[in-house]
């Protein structure tokens, strides 16, 4: 008979610890994201047939949001793949709740945009990962992905 008032009990505590852990994933990218620069939506595959044209190489991209409630200078700051291949940004003001591109090809930098300027792919089909560097080297931010995303991930 304990056995079986008991069970209830044990059924409750395992099901709030999975619901725990299954929110914790959530709740710390939440907390990381909160108040400072994160990746966003990363369009990693190209739309349509990889044909190395500036056009299909500019639908590969990555944006960088920032969250805080002032302008951040970017100068400094890289974007990295698994290979090494790196963006380092300029002079670039990304303010409060913006968002800047970071497209593949060779394109005119303006406001909320900025180019790579290669001319070949940089992030992998099937898996990779993004980082973003702080100008001392540390790490902003990582999102990574593999072939079941089909093509872009959203990295909040």
């Amino acid at each position: 008979m304990r056995i079986r008032t008991a069970a209830p009990a044990v059924l409750a505590a395992t099901a709030l610890s999975v619901s725990l852990l299954a929110a914790s994933p959530a709740s710390a990218a939440a907390a990381r994201h909160q108040g400072g620069l994160h990746l966003g939506y990363i369009q990693y595959d190209s739309p349509g047939r990889d044909t190395r044209s500036n056009s299909s190489l500019n639908a590969e991209w990555v944006n960088i949001h920032n969250s805080s409630r002032s302008a951040v200078q970017l100068k400094g700051y890289k974007l990295k793949d698994n290979t090494g291949y790196t963006y380092t940004f300029g002079s670039y003001k990304i303010g409060a709740g913006k968002t800047v591109k970071v497209r593949t090809g060779k394109g005119h930098n303006a406001s909320g945009v900025r180019y790579w300027g290669r001319g070949n792919y940089v992030w992998n089909n099937t898996s990779d990962k993004a980082r973003l560097i702080k100008p001392s080297g540390s790490l902003q931010d990582s999102c990574s992905w593999t072939r079941g995303d089909h093509g872009y991930k959203n990295c909040h």
